[in-house]
């Protein structure tokens, strides 16, 4: 039986990843985002759910039951049969060690400057998003204190989007079918 694929989708908040996901489902790939189990376990400790209580809730997940929580419960969610899976949101590079005990793993990095992140999420304007610079670059340190500029740094592959959003696309699409072909011409399960 061959073992499973994981592409772990990774970058710095307003970088893009989300374009980058849409393309994963696009190509039906399961996508299973982080944030979700941070997120459920922030409303179950507190009954509503904010930017500062998730950043909270993470830190306070891993001093409990180790730096790999998150991970280990996103791999719960994923069913036997999936040989691609796509993850959003890995943070760390014990998270991607903990994929790699399950599966084959390719961390692709969406890269976009500081200046155009900042600019996107002004625009985005979702809560818990900053409103000033101040406030994005004290968010950046948090998401790099969790080890998040490792994961980028070790990527298999970087999209930098910077510019055109089709162009961005197109790239997570070549991605996307280059791996699943990989993935497909080597899969000898029975799922």
């Amino acid at each position: 039986m061959t073992r499973r694929l994981f592409i772990l989708i990774t970058g710095m908040p307003g970088s893009g990843k989300s374009i980058v996901v849409e393309e994963a489902r696009n190509f039906n790939l399961p996508v299973y985002v982080m944030g979700d189990v941070v997120r459920e376990e922030t409303m179950r400790r507190y009954g509503v759910v904010t930017h500062e209580l998730m950043v909270q809730t993470s830190k306070i997940l891993r001093e409990e039951r180790g730096e790999e929580i998150v991970a280990l419960k996103t791999i719960e969610r994923t069913k036997p049969c999936e040989r691609v899976v796509v993850i959003d949101g890995v943070r760390s590079l014990r998270e991607v060690e903990v994929f790699k005990r399950y599966g084959e793993v390719v961390i692709v990095a969406v890269h976009a400057s500081p200046r155009t992140r900042f600019e996107r999420l002004l625009k985005r304007n979702r809560p818990g998003d900053p409103s000033t610079y101040e406030e994005f670059y004290k968010r950046d340190i948090v998401e790099l204190n969790f080890g998040l500029g490792s994961v980028i740094a070790l990527a298999d592959v970087i999209i930098i989007n910077e510019g055109d959003i089709n162009e961005t696309k197109a790239k997570a699409r070549e991605i996307f079918k280059n791996l699943i072909e990989k993935a497909r011409s080597r899969d000898e399960s029975n799922c």
